[in-house]
Parts: structure tokens; sequence; C-alpha cells
């Protein structure tokens, strides 16, 4: 059963998060539609909620033209058979068919290609290909755009390995040639500079905080005005560094990569790691409609991910029931025995790399050594271990690091760390505020139920941990 108030604050935020959680049908209309669609918002008495694109239409609702909602993420329309079809968008858009032929990933996805296509043509009216390759020019057109790559490298950074074929593909999709798309620029800077934006209010003072006290020396590096760290993604390694510009709404990210194909999902992973694409007025909005009248927010606050689920899973078990600062000493002596040398520090280790030490380095319970071991081993040995929940069949993982890998390694906007020591002060010390408050009277004085924050529980967590 869906619930009309998370699902009005979810709708009213346009967060993408949401897209294909459920349908949005307009009595007046007769239309239904996705939770980002650019149309302006109805009036909730005008509004009724569907799980499924299906529902709405066996309702009576026609697909809005717009944001086609038969094609929204997690729908059936992108599921198809199972979940074939959302794992295929998913692949592709991390650049599965830059690194592998349609029949790789087919092979990888356990159907056929031919299946496959049918797939892509049915629910998208296009092929695999075909989407794979709008997307490299959509990204080929941010860099045209705000970089001085050469455009060879910006076809190389897109996934391109030929420059006739770039330029042949990008005039087809976009209807202008790469030379047309930009000015012409000289500029012996090999670096890729990018700027980010975001909507304000962000604030980048609770963050650098947040980030500092569980910073890793070598992993990372962090300043009044930037983040940034030595990171690996699908078989490239790199470095970025992240500068706040307030004045501008944004942060300029200078990226370096030994492989250019892999730039377009390391950006969109920098945007999730900052969280860029929230939209904390309405987050706010919500928030302050759902908690008591005595909890204080911290305006801006959003939620630092971190690089990989993989790095998420490894830091919530060696942070299972110790300090802040005991979990920091673990992961940087994890890190600096066990991770990739880089120019200047070390990336993180690998689930092989784990998997395959004894790890007696660490000073911990054995029990919890073993918890690491298993834990890398099942990514090295599981087809698709990116699933948090079911890691709780293995022994010494419980709900609380598998909501925490959640919350910081996929950026789940609706995670209460209800279990948590920092939480559990943190509401201590909000009830106590609140009876002893003189400027509300009783008979508006109600506890915090973190129920009525969703959908963005995560961002209540960050809330009550900043004002420990």
């Amino acid at each position: 059963m869906l619930d009309n108030q998370v699902c009005q604050k979810a709708r009213l935020s346009r967060d993408a998060r949401f897209d294909g959680k459920f349908f949005i049908a307009v009595k007046t209309t007769g239309i239904y539609c996705r939770t980002v669609c650019p149309a302006h918002p109805p009036k909730e008495e005008n509004v009724e909620y569907f799980s499924s694109a299906f529902l709405a239409a066996q309702s009576g609702y026609r697909p809005c033209l717009r944001c086609r909602p038969d094609s929204a993420p997690d729908s059936p329309a992108w599921k198809g058979a199972g979940a074939t079809l959302d794992r295929a968008i998913k692949l592709i858009d991390q650049g599965a068919l830059q690194q592998s032929s349609l029949p790789e990933l087919s092979k990888r996805l356990g159907v056929s290609d031919r299946y496959l296509r049918k797939l892509f043509n049915q629910h998208l009216g296009v092929s695999p290909k075909a989407y794979a390759l709008y997307q490299q020019c959509l990204f080929a057109k941010k860099l045209l755009h705000q970089t001085n790559l050469p455009i060879t490298e910006v076809a190389l950074a897109s996934g391109f390995d030929s420059i006739r074929r770039f330029n042949d593909c990008f005039k087809e999709q976009l209807k202008l040639t790469p030379t047309q798309m930009r000015k012409q620029k000289k500029s012996t800077n090999s670096k890729v500079v990018l700027q980010l934006f975001y909507r304000p209010p962000f604030n980048w003072q609770q963050m650098q905080l947040f980030l500092s006290a569980r910073l890793i020396e070598g992993l990372e590096w962090i300043t009044p005005d930037s983040y940034g760290r030595h990171f690996s993604w699908q078989g490239s390694v790199g470095q970025f560094t992240a500068t706040h510009i307030e004045g501008k709404n944004c942060f300029e990210v200078e990226v370096q990569l030994d492989e250019l194909k892999t730039l377009k999902p390391v950006i969109n992973n920098i945007r999730r790691v900052l969280d860029l694409d929230a939209d904390l007025v309405q987050i706010e909005q919500d928030l302050v409609t759902a908690l008591p009248k005595a909890f204080k927010l911290t305006l801006g606050l959003r939620l630092p991910g971190i690089w990989s689920l993989f790095e998420a899973g490894i830091r919530a078990i060696l942070g299972q029931q110790v300090s802040v600062q005991a979990a920091k000493n673990l992961v940087h002596q994890l890190v600096h025995a066990l991770g990739d040398l880089a120019p200047n520090g070390r990336y993180f280790p690998s689930p092989h790399s784990v998997a395959n030490n004894d790890l007696t380095f660490l000073k911990m319970p054995d029990s919890r050594r073993q918890t690491l071991i298993r834990f890398a081993q099942y990514f090295c040995d599981t087809y698709e271990p990116e699933v948090p929940d079911n890691w709780l069949q293995l022994k010494g993982i419980g709900p609380w690091t598998v909501a925490y890998a959640k919350m910081r390694g996929q950026s789940n906007p609706d995670i209460f760390l209800g279990s948590d020591l920092g939480i559990i002060k943190a509401l201590k010390a909000q009830a106590a505020a609140a009876e002893t408050s003189l400027e509300i009277s009783p008979k508006d004085q109600r506890t915090l139920s973190p129920d009525l924050a969703s959908p963005w529980r995560s961002y209540l967590t960050f809330q009550l941990w900043s004002q420990l």
C-alpha cells in the first residue's frame, strides 16, 4: 500500500531517486506521470497514486507524452522479464557496451542478444546500441561545452574508438558537428575540469566537518573549500578534487584518469558522493512539517556518500560498536596495508586483496576479521553483490551495517539508523529539550517519529548526527 503523504513529498521534490517507485495520476486530465515529469505539479486533491504504470492504465489513465511513464526506471516496462532490462540500462550507463559487445552483455544478463534487442525495441523504441550511443553523445556535449579537451580526447572520454565514428554519431544524434558545438580553445592542460552545479542551499561546512572526521590520509584529502580522493572504477584508476564555489552554486571538479572512457560514470558518481542532485528546499520543508517544533534543522545538510558500495560495506563493518576515531584508524590500517600504490597515496583495497589476507594486522576481534574476509569473498564470488539486503545471510553482518552501506554507498534517501548509538543519544537529547522548552505549549509538543520524515529519513539521520 502506498502512503499518500510520503508520495506527495516525493513527487513535489521531483527527486530522481523516486523515479519508477510509484506513478502520479491526475484526475482532471486523465493522465498519469513519473515523479520527475517537468509539468507543473497538480493540486493534491486532484492526484491519485499507483505502484505501477500498469495499474494506472487499468484505472483509465493514459500515459504522459512528456515524461513517458512506461519507460520509468524500475517500472514494469523497464524491468521486462524480471529485472533484465533494468540491469541492462544500469550496465550500459556504466559503460558496458564500451568495454564489451552486445552478445557479451547479453551473456552477463543471462539472455540472448536477440531477446535483449527485443526488450529495448519493445519498451524504449530503440536498440541497446542506439541507447548507448545517445548517452555517449550527451556526455560528449557536456565535455565540449565545459572543457578544453581536444575533440579526439572528447571522443575517447565518451567511449568512441574512432574520431570519424564520433563525428558521424554526434551529427546524427544532435544535428551538429563537434566543432560547431564548441568554440575553439587552445590549451596545454591535460586535466579535465568540469563545473557540477547544485540547487542551493548546500551546507558545505557541515559536509566538510563530517568528511574530515573520517578522512583516510593517503586515500583522501580535504581543505576548507575542497575534497578529493584516489579511486578505481571498472578497471581504471584516477583521482579527483572537488572545490566548492559558493557564489556559483557549484563545485569545480578536476579529474585525472588513466582511461578517459570511464569519465562519464566517474562524474556521475562524484555527483552522488557530493549529493548534488537533491532538492534541499523541498526536503527541508517536508522535514519541518513532520518533526516536532522543538527540532532545529541544520539548513543545507546533504548526504556525504562513499565512493563504492564495497568500500561502504567495509567501513560499516569496521565501524561496528566502536567510535568514529577507532573505525577511522582501522580503515587507515587496511588501506595502507592492502591498497595499491597511487601517486602520493593509496587506492582503496579490492575485494580480492581483502579476501586473500588473514588481516592479523588489524587490532580487533578475530570474529570481525572473519566477517571482513567473508564479505570480500562474497564480492569476489557473487555475480551481483551490490544488493545489500542479501548481505544479511553473511555471519557478522546485521541490519545496521546494511542500512549504513545503503545510506552512504548507494545514497538511499530513506534510511534511518535507529539502532546507532549516536542517534539514540540525539533522540534522548531531543526529547529532553522538548520537555523543558518554554517556547512550546504542552499541546503542541510531540515526540520525534522517524516514520513521519519518510521518504527523507537519511537526511533526518544526518540532522541528528549533526546535533551531537
